[in-house]
């Protein structure tokens, strides 16, 4: 099987590493990629958000599957594009796309299967945004209506910080979205989903905020953890049951199926779980972790939800122990990165690449989040320690991350 993965970060260098690991592909390529997907697999510059470039490229390279890693090219159509071609294809439709493209779209189909969410209100006239401000707090969740690169939320207790945040999403021509707090710890669940068919891999949790104890701005994520020691087993499948089944039944029953990974994002408070987002893709920095421990083939299962036998696959298999991500990012991060620092240690076993490129033979950083570096290990604690232990080895000139990356969970700080 010959696989093209469509993305540049370290999700994308996470995908081909698992898909190398996998006997039945024979060839891989990813586009436009970076400087550490550029050891695994053959690279080509494209541009992810074209439809006919992608199909195009996927035709020269003969693939049998095409994975879509980012969100911007599955809300544009690029995969409908794809499998017009006549080329297997995992990632959503536009239509199904919407899911994450559109936050109103998402709460519409919530709605409609009875899942658990905040309450939510649309503002896209400034004129009614203090009302709406009003009948919110003490804490504000204020949300980009569309895609944010997961930067696009401001979590506050301080009305004047969420109000400059909503004026500044309308002043750009954003729709606002405004929702109630969910109380208790965040978890990922990514779901493999092929119409009604769904195969949950193990959840994850996402450290979003740039600063240790949680401070500072959002960012795309600086880092992740898996399996979660404080979350039981009967909860995952009560969020199988409750959430993602009469999601993707209601997704089928509006006539755009979804077909790909659904991405879930839960509060788990003391009424049970409860959705903050859902996306239409693998999300970053959890798949690191997560795809460290998977021991089922991966070309196997994403060309099974691809072309619609996924209900056909084996149970998954996973080895024993944990696995950590710690993102580096580059100064500045997540304001306007400095890019083109050289950076040394970035070829180290477990060192996922995310915003590199290679200059004159050197890797040299070239986006806001750097590297991935993935530990793992018997336990939380030992995976801890080899993740960190990797990064002391690297050097990025002004880069940063958190020291505290799972440290919560080891020392028993979170329950629900």
């Amino acid at each position: 099987m010959r696989v093209l993965v469509i993305g540049s970060g370290a999700r994308e260098h996470a995908l081909l590493l698992a898909l190398s690991r996998d006997p039945s592909v024979s060839a891989l390529m990813c586009a436009p990629g970076n400087a550490g997907t550029a050891e695994i697999a053959q690279q080509q510059a494209v541009d992810v958000a074209s439809k006919d470039a992608v199909v195009a490229l996927a035709q020269s390279f003969e693939a049998d599957l095409v994975v879509i890693g980012p969100e911007v090219p599955l809300v544009l159509g690029v995969a409908d594009a794809v499998r017009e071609a006549g080329i297997a294809c995992f990632g959503p439709s536009a239509a199904a796309a919407r899911i994450e493209g559109s936050k109103a779209f998402a709460k519409d189909v919530m709605a409609a299967a009875g899942v658990r969410t905040a309450h939510s209100e649309i503002v896209d006239n400034p004129g009614k945004l203090d009302e709406a401000l009003d009948r919110f707090g003490p804490h504000w969740v204020v949300k980009d209506d569309g895609l944010a690169a997961g930067k696009g939320v401001v979590v506050t207790e301080d009305r004047d910080a969420a109000r400059a945040h909503a004026a500044d999403l309308l002043e750009n021509g954003h729709p606002v979205l405004l929702e109630t707090y969910l109380d208790g710890p965040e978890v990922s669940l990514f779901v493999l989903v092929d119409g009604e068919n769904v195969v949950p891999l193990i959840p994850a949790q996402d450290h979003k905020r740039v600063g240790d104890g949680d401070t500072g701005p959002n960012t795309g994520g600086m880092g992740a953890y898996t399996p979660l020691p404080w979350l039981p087993e009967e909860t995952v499948t009560a969020i199988v049951e409750d959430v993602v089944k009469p999601v993707a039944a209601e997704m089928v029953k509006r006539g755009c199926p979804f077909s790909g990974l659904l991405y879930a994002g839960l509060a788990i408070g003391k009424a049970g779980p409860a959705v903050v987002e859902f996306n239409c893709r693998f999300g970053d920095p959890e798949t690191q972790a997560v795809l460290a421990l998977l021991e089922s083939p991966l070309g196997e299962l994403l060309n099974a939800a691809a072309t619609g036998t996924l209900d056909q696959v084996a149970p998954l298999q996973w080895k024993n122990g944990s696995a950590v991500t710690v993102v580096v990012a580059a100064e500045n991060y997540p304001g306007t990165p400095r890019v083109g620092d050289v950076i040394s240690g970035a070829d180290i076993e477990g060192v996922l690449h995310a915003g590199t490129k290679l200059v004159d033979g050197q890797v040299v950083s070239a986006g806001g989040r750097v590297l991935a570096v993935v530990g793992v290990g018997d336990d939380l604690t030992a995976a801890r320690d080899d993740a960190y232990a990797k990064i002391e080895q690297i050097k990025l000139p002004g880069g940063h991350h958190r020291t505290d990356i799972g440290l919560a969970a080891v020392e028993g700080r979170i329950s629900i």
